[in-house]
């Protein structure tokens, strides 16, 4: 395999975060030798989530087996995972905000036609049903556990408690039609064909529409991590990912 130098476009300060969270940890499990120093670690988890390079690519690149490649990243992604926040943490950050955006996206994963659970009707494609909620300014607040493809975005929002969650402490939520019905503190266009709404009505919905557009910002955001536009691991592996992606991001931020 040929090898060559490459630049992963994420700051230093998520580098010195992610290295300083190894280090502890090796420290705590008294881990003393390693092929890897926690920095060339960092690197080479960063790799793959933000590029997306395999482990038979990251093997070849930092001079390490295969096996030995899985085994660094996993620990990396699985610790990052662990301190995401959760979604009891992301509603009192969205008590301070004026509302918050919730939508659903679909992230593709390698699936044949037999596997149903995991095949969106809406995308016509298979994959992961994430729930992203987001600030008024469209930054990423939360990202949810992720869920087969054929699971409907209200249903989702329902089963993660996203809804109860946001009612509880009073958080205006504004959102598309796949929440109709959604109830409490979510806030929905009116339903039907254009040409049948009331002038009022369409004004509404266009105003909707303006606010919602931001949670788009934050789908980017998730998006940019390359591994998480076609999976190719376990489905099983797909949350710690995600929430691996997201402790990052909320970390470079300095959220």
């Amino acid at each position: 395999m040929l090898v060559y130098s490459s630049g992963i476009d994420v700051s230093s300060s998520t580098l010195r975060f992610l290295a300083r969270q190894l280090r502890a940890h090796h420290r705590a499990i008294g881990s003393r030798w390693r092929r890897l120093g926690a920095g060339r670690q960092v690197l080479l988890a960063l790799a793959h989530l933000r590029v997306g390079h395999t482990y038979a690519q990251l093997a070849a690149g930092f001079g390490v087996g295969t096996t030995t490649a899985y085994r660094y990243v996993t620990e990396a992604v699985d610790l990052l995972a662990d301190l995401a926040p959760t979604l009891a943490d992301a509603v009192r950050t969205a008590s301070t905000k004026a509302f918050v955006l919730l939508d659903g996206t679909l992230l593709p994963i390698d699936r044949i036609a037999a596997d149903r659970p995991f095949y969106s009707g809406k995308h016509k494609k298979h994959g992961m049903n994430v729930q992203v909620l987001a600030d008024p300014f469209g930054r990423l607040l939360w990202a949810s556990a992720a869920l087969p493809g054929a699971v409907h975005d209200i249903r989702a929002a329902r089963e993660h408690g996203i809804v109860d969650a946001l009612a509880q402490a009073d958080v205006t939520c504004w959102a598309d039609k796949g929440y109709r019905g959604a109830g409490g503190t979510v806030r929905t266009p009116y339903w039907g064909r254009w040409n049948s709404l009331s002038t009022g009505q369409q004004a509404v919905n266009r105003s909707h529409a303006k606010i919602r557009a931001l949670v788009e910002h934050a789908m980017a955001t998730l998006k940019s991590w390359r591994l998480l536009r076609k999976l190719r691991c376990s489905t099983t592996r797909i949350t710690a990912l995600i929430q691996a992606v997201l402790t990052l991001h909320l970390a470079s931020s300095g959220r």
